[in-house]
């Protein structure tokens, strides 16, 4: 009785979309399955002709067509037998027209049947390669004993065989794939042969496509010369480190002769990278919001063939409710070796922030060596004039007088100004798949820096800090995102001095605090910090910091989170009391965007800070709002 309802409804439709113009007159409301349950079923939506409405109201409409389903389900069957479930078939459907008749609910039943099943995945042939090679080649196969054969994963494992081969100096090597059923049909074993070829080197490099850009300072950037054996992955690496430059919209190093053409086989490989130049001046201007900055407007002007050579020189400027001001930067390539750099920068910047306003103007040099697209690690030197002001509800506390003096604060200004002259050292490590939506990965930012002693100034201190973030996927559609804060600064020891060191050495600007948006999310920016007698934050000395949270594809390029951040600020060095954090939770949504995920998020503090002295003109409250562009971390 189903089965009929369902064919009579569909002759409707097919009777009402004849008389429609093209684009039909029945949307799709609703596409659902049952008893799916060995793929995604998000996957096999985007493998179906017939699509359901988009999720917001004025999104895209879809509408049904009768020929497009009948071949969805012949695609159904196609999409199973890839993923190894010949068996599969679409054994009902339920077809529901609202009250209106111009909308459609689409219910297809799946029985999925027993699937073919891989029993072993031999490599035979290899012994070319290193041994440990092959054993990681085996481990990091996608085709696994005991999994259904996926076609898909087949393919890939194929490609890789063949690659490592590649990336051993054998260019022309050839991988065959054989199947054996085994008995009943029910599992297979497959067999990839390997027929390597002859070993070879690389031989001339061309280089074609250039026009301003000097053909020397392309072939500087090759990871590999003349003679090296041949290794397909230093080709990569080619092109990896030129579309680094920018200075390129298009890359391709790759062997001049066919690398699979037997009757070719060299022991010298020619290469040729061809490139196509990009525009070298580009101007930016954007204009943004956000709960914390407000308004904003962002202006840059960046050369990056500046003088030629591959240098590149800019100018930033911003302007928003907590900065505002102009950066100058330089960077010459090609400092010492390939990998190294040298960045010059020089700024005037003006922070603003609830406790005090601070003035930046000075310069940096960084010295920066890459190892590869993971791993860099810097040396710097800062000379700057630093300009502190407290706000002038601090200032007009006369409780507060005596403590502000004992931090460096003028008298009669209360301002702390001075020169400050640092050495830094920077180290970044990340394996982490996308830079602004991260689902799998790590990363590692270590600093710290030194004013005073060797580099005389007003200022004299130690600061570390480690920042560390880690992303485990559950699935193809749950990540869960951790992250680890932990800074110091530490001032030179001082018996005299009302906390044992000398605060006043410290300038305001590299003090520490948390709350915000990309923080502890309960609060706002600045919040979470050592309080004044009037409950004004002042910043601390010592850090830490930790959050987890949960995300979530929902629908199409909506996501949600869920969240846990926690942390603290404290006045004195190496003072850090896990047993005296903040913490807050609540949930975020999501949406994907070419820039990054557009973010929302409703944070709730779990122990609020009475002591705190919030904005008189708002209601004192548990919970903050934070709207942004990316991922809080």
């Amino acid at each position: 009785m189903r089965r009929s309802l369902s064919v009579s409804v569909l002759l409707v439709l097919a009777v009402a979309a004849a008389a429609c113009k093209e684009e039909g007159i029945v949307s799709v409301h609703k596409l659902a399955f049952t008893g799916v349950k060995a793929v995604d079923e998000t996957r096999l939506k985007s493998a179906l002709a017939t699509k359901e409405n988009a999720f917001l109201p004025w999104g895209k409409k879809h509408f049904f067509d009768r020929a497009r389903f009948d071949a969805d389900r012949k695609r159904i069957e196609a999409f199973y037998n890839d993923r190894g479930y010949p068996d599969a078939r679409v054994t009902a459907f339920d077809v529901k027209l609202n009250d209106k008749q111009d909308a459609v609910d689409i219910t297809l039943t799946i029985s999925e049947g027993e699937p073919v099943k891989v029993a072993a995945v031999n490599f035979t042939g290899f012994e070319p390669i290193p041994p440990a090679h092959l054993d990681d080649l085996e481990k990091r196969a996608p085709l696994k004993p005991g999994a259904p054969r996926d076609r898909a994963l087949v393919v890939t494992t194929h490609e890789m065989a063949i690659n490592e081969l590649r990336d051993h100096g054998y260019p022309y090597a050839k991988v065959a794939t054989t199947e054996d059923p085994g008995p009943g049909g029910k599992t297979t074993t497959l067999t990839f042969s390997a027929e390597p070829g002859k070993i070879a080197y690389f031989g001339p490099v061309e280089i074609a496509g250039n026009k301003s850009v000097d053909q020397q300072v392309i072939r500087r950037e090759l990871a590999y010369k003349p003679g090296d054996l041949y290794r397909r992955s230093l080709i990569q690496e080619t092109q990896r480190r030129l579309y680094g430059m920018e200075l390129f919209q298009f890359v391709t190093a790759e062997p001049i002769k066919g690398e699979a053409q037997a009757d070719q086989e060299s022991s010298e490989v020619p290469t040729r990278v061809t490139v196509a130049e990009g525009k070298h001046q580009r101007v930016n201007f954007g204009v943004g919001y956000g709960t914390e900055e407000k308004a904003r407007i962002d202006g840059e002007y960046h050369h990056v063939n500046f003088l030629g050579g591959a240098r590149s020189a800019g100018v930033h400027a911003r302007w928003s409710s907590l900065d505002r001001g102009a950066r100058v930067d330089f960077t010459q390539p090609y400092v010492f070796r390939p990998h190294f750099s040298l960045g010059l920068e020089g700024q005037d910047w003006h922070t603003f922030t609830p406790a005090y306003n601070s003035i930046v103007a000075g310069g940096k040099a960084t010295l920066t060596h890459r190892a590869d697209q993971h791993t860099s690690w810097s040396l710097s030197i800062t000379s700057e004039h630093d300009l502190s002001r407290i706000a002038p509800d601090v200032i007009n506390n006369p409780e507060l007088r005596t403590s502000l003096i004992a931090l460096g604060l003028d008298p009669t200004t209360l301002e702390q100004t001075g020169t400050l002259n640092a050495a830094g050292f920077d180290f970044q490590h990340s394996t982490a798949d996308n830079v602004l939506n991260a689902h799998r990965g790590y990363q590692v930012a270590f600093h710290t820096e030194e004013a005073g002693k060797l580099l005389p100034g007003t200022f004299n201190y130690f600061a570390m800090s480690i920042d560390g973030r880690h992303y485990l996927p559950l699935s193809d559609k749950v990540t869960v995102a951790t992250r680890l804060q932990l800074g110091n600064i530490a001032p030179p020891r001082c018996p005299e001095c009302l906390e044992g060191r000398d605060q006043k050495l410290v300038p305001f600007s590299k003090k520490y605090f948390l709350g915000g948006a990309t923080s502890i999310r309960g609060w706002g920016r600045f919040e979470v910090s050592p309080l004044s007698g009037s409950g004004l934050e002042l910043g601390g000395n010592s850090m830490f910091a930790a959050s987890a949270e949960v995300r979530a594809a929902l629908r199409g390029n909506l996501g949600g989170v869920l969240f846990l951040d926690s942390g603290n600020v404290w006045a004195d060095s190496w003072s850090i009391n896990l047993g005296d954090l903040r913490y807050a939770v609540g949930p975020g949504l999501r949406y994907q965007t070419p820039i990054g995920p557009i973010r929302l998020d409703f944070g709730w503090q779990l122990n609020p800070n009475a002591l705190l002295l919030e904005n008189p003109a708002v209601p004192k409250r548990r919970w903050r709002v934070h709207f942004s562009i990316g991922q809080a971390f």
